[in-house]
């Protein structure tokens, strides 16, 4: 087997690409620290002294390779970048080494010791995945620096054997088998039940998530932790630098348990906003008792809940059925099962695959609501509207107040900005005789925008633009209902996949009055879902300067996201408003 003289840092680099990429080794040395189906990984066992080159890589192998762990072997191959989700991907390719042949030397040769990341070990940077400039490609920027940025520092890792003391995880394992965690000790600004809070120029780069690829993870909850030293490879996945245990880890509980908040009083309005993730009838009855009891129990049976993902009657098979009946007939009767009142709900069926979300579901938002403490619906047909049994809401003025033209209406129904999502609903009420108007939202949601971890930074959102836009749209009908009635009562809450201080939040509330009192809870306590662990509030209830002004008071009640036995991933917000 002839020798090139590369080493695996040569391979890697001091960036996001091998400088050898496309080129053919031979001879490259390594000890092997963990097999897979098609290939391994190996590590230097003779590093260099440059922290921003890895010492370790994996070698595909396309079939089950014949090595173990602990051989020392030699590897032919060419040198490239693998991306999982294809070659025009955002995603950061994996350095790897496509073998055309291994050499087994020995067996049983000392492993290197893992690097310990965290307190007593390598410090990942707590703050900055990519500190540069404008949106530019790191694999092609020239620029690296593991000591101040994130996705660098990882990168500087990619491949080698790594380590956490005594990680609590920030997230609960999710359908993949993966666990955000972050070391015991000095991980940025914690949630008070043990996760991680995201804010805008802090992404938390600290945190690593763990992987079931080579050995299975448990169950966990936000706050549990893994009992003493957890080590593995360190991978790059799915958009992620990920850390894969070479042996299951033993789980400490944390002792996490569901929220619940309290009951409204006799003169309070309480509005509240829930994402169903996709509820149909054919879900089992388990999830349907567990929903229920999140209502009836846990949220205290809200007077108002502006609903998100309730699916046809049909679910996710694509036949053309768009009624949902079926499906608010069974959550109805649960939330009674459970003790709740018997709620009521209008919406208006979605044009048949127009509204996004999953495949043939066609998803809608909705409002259920109480009429024993006071609030009652006022229905507004629209005789024009056809079989859809609702139109475009519009507002007009009569005696003074702020009327709904039609009501339940769908807010630009036929505006292009709300072209394959959720269209708002608006609906108009009566509480104890006073007129409220409700809008429901499910604005568009992030998929599709770049991986914290991409190869572009900053990562280019490019939903967040059409959010913004159906933000204005909104921001249009309130100032419309306020123009009619400057002292209108009107409530915009859904799930609306943005941030508190993000552009579409500005976009609403700018121009509109609206208050958003979720702002007023602490960092701690403020985020309702969490992505890879970054726990963030997406889900929101904004009142009018007439409500705004009324006392009230605000609750993310923390019972779904966190946990990995889950009916939905998003967490409710109640808004409780004394109008008496």
């Amino acid at each position: 087997m002839a020798e090139t003289g590369h080493r695996i840092h040569d391979v890697q680099g001091a960036g996001h690409r091998s400088p050898l990429a496309g080129a053919r080794v031979a001879g490259v040395p390594g000890v092997v620290t963990a097999v897979t189906g098609n290939g391994f990984w190996m590590q230097d066992p003779r590093p260099d002294r440059h922290v921003a080159t890895s010492e370790g890589v994996f070698v595909f192998t396309r079939t089950r390779p014949a090595v173990a762990v602990a051989d020392s072997v030699r590897v032919d191959g060419r040198v490239g970048e693998f991306r999982a989700a294809g070659a025009g991907s955002a995603d950061l390719g994996r350095t790897e080494i496509d073998a055309t042949a291994t050499r087994v030397l020995a067996h049983g040769a000392p492993l290197p010791a893992p690097i310990v990341l965290g307190p007593g070990g390598r410090r990942p940077p707590d703050r900055v995945i990519d500190g540069g400039s404008g949106s530019r490609d790191m694999e092609a920027s020239g620029r690296f620096d593991p000591a101040g940025e994130g996705a660098d520092f990882y990168e500087s890792l990619e491949g080698m054997l790594l380590a956490l003391d005594d990680a609590v995880a920030v997230g609960p394992r999710s359908q993949y088998g993966e666990v955000p965690v972050v070391p015991a000790a000095g991980a940025g600004v914690r949630t008070r039940r043990g996760g991680i809070a995201q804010r805008t120029a802090d992404p938390n780069p600290e945190r690593v998530i763990l992987a079931g690829a080579l050995a299975g993870i448990p169950p966990m909850n936000v706050g549990d932790r893994l009992a003493g030293r957890t080590g593995g490879v360190l991978d790059y996945g799915r958009g992620e630098f990920r850390l894969l245990p070479t042996a299951s880890p033993r789980v400490l509980p944390g002792g996490l348990r569901p929220e619940h908040t309290r009951e409204p009083r006799p003169d309070e309005l309480a509005v509240a906003t829930v994402n169903l993730q996709d509820l149909d009838p054919d879900d089992p009855p388990w999830r349907f008792a567990s929903l229920a009891r999140g209502i009836a129990g846990a949220l205290r049976s809200p007077d108002l809940i502006c609903v998100q993902e309730v699916q046809d009657n049909s679910g996710p098979h694509d036949d053309g059925t768009v009624a949902d009946d079926q499906t608010v007939s069974e959550l109805i009767a649960a939330i009674s099962a459970a003790g709740g009142p018997a709620y009521e709900w209008r919406s208006i069926d979605p044009r048949d695959g127009a509204d996004g979300g999953e495949s043939g579901g066609n998803a809608r938002v909705g409002f259920l609501f109480r009429t024993d403490r006071g609030l009652a619906f006022t229905d507004r047909p629209d005789p024009a509207a056809g079989p859809s049994g609702g139109g475009v809401a519009a507002v007009v003025r009569a005696g003074g107040k702020a009327r709904l033209r039609v009501s339940p209406g769908m807010i630009g129904r036929n505006d292009p900005v709300w072209a394959g999502t959720r269209k708002p609903l608006a609906g108009e009420f009566t509480w104890r005789g006073r007129p409220l108007i409700a809008v429901a939202n499910h604005w568009s949601t992030a998929s599709g925008d770049d991986p914290l971890y991409g190869r572009y930074q900053p990562p280019r959102r490019f939903a967040e633009f059409r959010r913004e836009r159906q933000a204005q749209a909104v921001a249009r009908f309130v100032r419309s209902v306020r123009t009619a009635e400057p002292g209108a009562l009107v409530v915009v809450a859904g799930d609306l996949n943005s941030t508190e201080d993000s552009p579409p939040l500005r976009a609403l509330t700018g121009g509109t009055g609206l208050v958003n009192p979720l702002t007023r809870l602490p960092l701690a306590d403020r985020y309702t879902h969490l992505a890879d662990g970054n726990s963030r509030a997406l889900d929101h209830v904004l009142l009018s300067p007439a409500l705004a002004g009324l006392p009230h008071e605000v609750d993310a009640v923390h019972m779904n996201a966190e946990f990995a036995a889950q009916s939905t991933d998003h967490d409710p917000v109640v808004v409780r408003i004394r109008l008496d």
